[in-house]
């Protein structure tokens, strides 16, 4: 088994999840279902958590596996990177709990997740490619380098990212 294949499947296996509460806490929010307090306690934390991963798992695909990040991934990137420091800053820092932390980090999601779903979208080809083809170095927007379980692509890892991440903020909010 290949680095590629084994981060691959890691990260295949971490987006099935991440859809998968996704999903739960949705139908929780809309059922009014209660949840676990250790969930509704941590859930800035799960929010850090989700874009520590994604940004590890990003890095690890364009420097250590060298795929070249298309035109849409730099904007996902520019979304989720952030989200870091900005999570980070809100669960341990000392604006810990900050309204204001979580309003730009949720703005964010909401951006990104648009963008990565759309990436998405144009890659299965729902929506046309329009002006994202290659320019110079960089992979062309339609450029599919992770198909895993007939539906994962690294745009489907990045929306189900967002996705969580606004998700747990929503939960966070109520605290806050």
């Amino acid at each position: 088994m290949t680095l590629a294949t084994s981060v691959n499947f890691i990260l295949s296996s971490l987006t099935v999840l991440a859809q998968i509460l996704v999903i739960w806490l949705v139908l929780s929010w809309l059922f009014s279902w209660p949840l676990p307090k250790v969930l509704r306690s941590r859930a800035t934390l799960l929010a850090f958590i989700v874009a520590t991963i994604a940004t590890l798992g990003s890095l690890t695909y364009s420097d250590i596996l060298g795929y070249e990040p298309c035109k849409l991934c730099w904007f996902q990137r520019i979304f989720m990177y952030p989200q870091v420091l900005i999570l980070g800053f809100a669960v341990f820092g000392k604006h810990k709990g900050s309204r204001a932390l979580f309003d730009v980090s949720f703005v964010m999601a909401i951006v990104g997740a648009v963008i990565a779903f759309y990436h998405y979208l144009m890659q299965n080809g729902i929506v046309p490619e329009g002006s994202c083809a290659a320019i110079g170095y960089s992979a062309s927007c339609a450029q599919r380098f992770v198909m895993n379980f007939d539906y994962i692509t690294i745009p489907l890892m990045a929306t189900s990212a967002f996705l969580l991440i606004i998700v747990a903020l929503r939960i966070s909010k109520k605290d806050v």
